[in-house]
């Protein structure tokens, strides 16, 4: 198998970064040729929203209860399992390059997850760019979490043992509400599960990351994203929180798990943010898959299903 899976003492391959032509791992170009290149940009992402609505994948319900609590903020998934262990709770944020994407998307995670640990997964809804540019999103988020604060004791979980983590733009949304949080002070997550996040909008300045063909979400999509997401151009100066992967002083963050493909645009944030993590004192367990494109576990190979065993193992380690 192509996965490394240990603390971040690994050195990665740095003969690769975000700039190389990687080639896709064989196991995965069927799924790569459906993926397609997704081109999102001001005249496309209305349509992907609206196309979102239509794909929800269908979940195995087996062991669990779905909740769709409408009422909360912009929506919120809540899968409880049917028989629940002592613990936490997963508390995932759903990505979609901060333009797409809905608390829905990551229905199919959220059942297997909830299934395998005994615990609940809550999946919240956020403000989206460019209509509601930062900080509309991360105070959507932040109000969640205060929501599952509260109703801790109603959701049978323990407060002190959440883990927050984020899917690629939900993945830098999670990073940037772990620091806020960090300096507000209070209950804090347990840890922080980082799936190939979308960290630091000065990528998508490098226009030599403009040529590698990234599939699914390219650095065309990624300047639009930020764009949209910040209210101004990437690269300029940022408000904190905004652009997690900036932020200098990481002393004191729950330990984190991040993983990405080598093939991934975000290759080089990632390698950089869990190196400085690890500087800094967090523990830190480093995923680095060969060949493996964004949101490559979408395809079901044994590389994704080994990826899933590796998030599952550290949410074992903080939540259970």
């Amino acid at each position: 198998m192509s996965i490394k899976n240990k603390a971040f003492s690994y050195e990665p391959n740095y003969s690769i970064n975000s700039a190389s032509q990687v080639e896709t791992a064989e196991e995965l170009k069927v799924f790569e040729g459906k993926m397609g290149k997704g081109v999102v940009n001001r005249w496309t992402y209305k349509p992907f929203r609206l196309l979102g609505r239509f794909l929800t994948p269908k979940p195995d319900i087996t062991g669990v209860t779905i909740i769709d609590e409408k009422d909360v903020g912009r929506g919120m998934l809540i899968v409880q399992p049917k028989k629940q262990e002592i613990g936490g709770a997963l508390f995932i944020i759903h990505g979609g390059g901060y333009v797409v994407g809905n608390y829905k998307d990551v229905l199919v995670y959220a059942c297997e997850t909830a299934r395998e640990l005994g615990v609940p997964v809550v999946s919240p809804g956020y403000a989206l760019g460019p209509e509601e540019p930062f900080p509309a999103g991360l105070n959507e988020i932040h109000e969640a979490w205060h929501w599952l604060q509260k109703e801790s004791n109603l959701l049978n979980i323990d407060p002190t043992k959440i883990v927050i983590g984020g899917i690629s733009a939900g993945g830098g949304m999670a990073a940037a509400i772990v620091q806020r949080l960090h300096d507000e002070g209070g209950i804090q997550p347990s840890g922080q599960l980082l799936i190939y996040p979308m960290l630091d909008d000065r990528v998508a300045t490098k226009k030599d990351l403009d040529n590698p063909p990234h599939k699914v979400w390219n650095n065309k999509n990624n300047r639009f994203g930020w764009t949209s997401y910040l209210g101004h151009e990437p690269g300029e100066d940022v408000k904190p929180y905004s652009s997690p992967g900036r932020r200098a002083n990481l002393q004191g963050l729950p330990s984190a798990w991040i993983g990405v493909g080598t093939a991934d645009l975000f290759l080089d944030e990632n390698r950089d943010y869990a190196k400085r993590l690890e500087g800094s004192g967090v523990k830190v367990t480093y995923v680095e898959v060969d060949g493996a494109i964004h949101a490559f576990e979408g395809a079901e190979t044994e590389m994704g299903i080994d990826f899933d065993k590796a998030k599952l193992d550290f949410l074992k380690n903080h939540i259970l």
